[in-house]
Formats: C-alpha cells, sequence, structure tokens
C-alpha cells in the first residue's frame, strides 16, 4: 500500500513538472527544468528587437528598458516568474546599454546561450559581455548599415530615379530587405555560436570598422562631387572682359563650391543650439536668395 502511495505521488509529480520546450505555468517558484529556447522565442526576439528596441529611449540608460523588453518573455521562462533571480536579473538588462540596432540581436544571441545554460551564476558574465562588446559594435553597425549602405544603395538608386527608372526604388527596398534578414538571422547564429563568437570576431572589428570608415570617407568624397549639382552663375564685368567666376574656380580645384558647401554645413552643424532641421532651413533659404541675385545656379 505504501509503495503504491509513492507511485501515485511520484506520478503526479511528473505530471506537474513542464517539460523542457514548452511554456511554464508562472507560479513564483523557480523553473524545476531548464528552460531550451525554441523557434517561437527566437521569432518574439526578433520582432520586438526591430520594432520595439528603441521604445524607451532616453539619456539615462538609453536602450536599456528595449533591451529588457526584447528579452523579457525569456527571462521569465528562464527564471520563473516573481522569483528573486528575474528580479535580479531584470535590474541588470535595464542598465544603461546603447549599440547599433543593426548588431543588437548578436549581443541578445550570446546573453540568451550564457543565460539558457548557467542561468542567475552568468549574470556578471552577461554584465561584462554587454559593457564589452557593445561599443565596438555600435561603430561597426552605424559606419556600415548607418552611413555606407545607405550612402551607396541610396546614391545609385536617386540617380536612377532622377533618370525616371523605376529599378531605383525596387534596388533602395532589396537593400533594405536585405538589412532586415541579416538582422532576422544573426540572433540564432549568435545563439548557437555562443562566447566562442566574441573570441572569433574581437580580432576582426577594429579592421572591418576602418575599412568601413575608409570607404564611407571615400563615397561621402564622390557623392559631395557628383549629387550637389550647383556652380556659380556670377560673371562680373571688368571694362570689357567677362570674367566668369566658375572658370577660375575650376582651376583652383574642380568642383570647389560643392566642397565649400558640404565644409560650411559641417561647421554650423557644429554651432551651439544648431540642429540638422534648423541647417537644412538655413541652407534653402541662403540657396534661394542666392540663386534670385544670379549668384549661383544649377548644373544642367
Amino acid at each position: 500500500m505504501t509503495n503504491y502511495k509513492k507511485s501515485k505521488a511520484s506520478d503526479k509529480e511528473k505530471e506537474t513538472q513542464a517539460p523542457a520546450n514548452e511554456p511554464r505555468q508562472f507560479t513564483g517558484q523557480p523553473p524545476t527544468t531548464p528552460y531550451k529556447l525554441t523557434d517561437k522565442d527566437f521569432r518574439q526576439i526578433n520582432l520586438r528587437s526591430i520594432l520595439f528596441f528603441q521604445f524607451g529611449w532616453n539619456y539615462e540608460r538609453m536602450q536599456g528598458s528595449g533591451y529588457l523588453y526584447t528579452i523579457l518573455s525569456q527571462l521569465r521562462k528562464i527564471y520563473g516568474d516573481d522569483t528573486p533571480e528575474l528580479y535580479a536579473m531584470m535590474k541588470t538588462h535595464a542598465q544603461f546599454f546603447n549599440t547599433s540596432n543593426f548588431f543588437n540581436t548578436i549581443i541578445t544571441g550570446i546573453d540568451i546561450a550564457m543565460e539558457e545554460k548557467e542561468q542567475i551564476v552568468a549574470k556578471e558574465s552577461v554584465k561584462g559581455l554587454k559593457v564589452g562588446l557593445m561599443g565596438p559594435f555600435a561603430a561597426v553597425g552605424d559606419a556600415i548599415f548607418a552611413s555606407l549602405v545607405p550612402t551607396i544603395f541610396g546614391a545609385i538608386a536617386a540617380n536612377m530615379a532622377q533618370d525616371g527608372n523605376p529599378f531605383g526604388a525596387i534596388l533602395w527596398f532589396v537593400a533594405i530587405l536585405a538589412i532586415l534578414v541579416f538582422r532576422w538571422k544573426q540572433l540564432k547564429f549568435a545563439y548557437k555560436e555562443g562566447v566562442s563568437l566574441v573570441t572569433t570576431m574581437q580580432h576582426r572589428l577594429e579592421s572591418l570598422t576602418n575599412a568601413a570608415t575608409l570607404l564611407g570617407v571615400f563615397m561621402v568624397g564622390a557623392l559631395v562631387a557628383t549629387m550637389i549639382r550647383v556652380k556659380f552663375a556670377w560673371e562680373p564685368q571688368i571694362g570689357d572682359l567677362s570674367v566668369k567666376i566658375q572658370d577660375s574656380a575650376d582651376l583652383i580645384l574642380p568642383r570647389i563650391l560643392p566642397l565649400a558647401i558640404v565644409f560650411g554645413i559641417y561647421w554650423l552643424l557644429g554651432r551651439k543650439s544648431m540642429n540638422s532641421t534648423r541647417a537644412i532651413f538655413i541652407v534653402i533659404i541662403v540657396s534661394v536668395i542666392l540663386s534670385a541675385l544670379g549668384v549661383i545656379t544649377n548644373i544642367e
């Protein structure tokens, strides 16, 4: 009779234990079995990262609350709901965090792999991981995806659109779609590779950043010469002689006026209380006035 009761109690205990890959019933108790992330979890993290990562951005913690919200459901499954471990990790993830939107899920993937394996023991390692990677990934992500890719594909698409070629809009859409696919795939890749990905990539990040920055500078130079289509129209008369200011400027440096405009705007943006919106309005007003006075005109 005693053995029968023990057997029934054992069966009842097994029924109450949640399988490893199914969502747990949150009871305020630590999980009895380790939780392993599923494809549904990866989809949820990716969607939250793309749609809500910047929500709650502030100057004190920047992307901290967005990072926490991105993985909050998974933290509950790993640590259990209403547990001290969950609260401790929520406080950890709500701290200051700021990196590139295009690379943040690489950090998330490594982080969640560590927490899934070691749980609360990985707390200090996770903090070190986030602090150590957010800076390098911010530099690489901003250089490549926030500057280089939009500059190259934007210039090509804009030139095509100016010529009436609809493929320009399609090209821009394909570029944006490729970036979204890249962001979607990197989470699971980083999760599988785990911490080994850090040691594999750390020696390449600096070289990649420098190469992307250098290429970006070249592209900006090319865009200045090709996209800013303005020249001097003023031709003052000195006696019977007409002086062509544009020809004289070309002898000094071809396309010197577009270059001067870019440097002028760059200097303007560095002034106190100046922002990009005000700079745009200043450029528009000055351009209209100088064009009306016959000082500048567009290159046909």
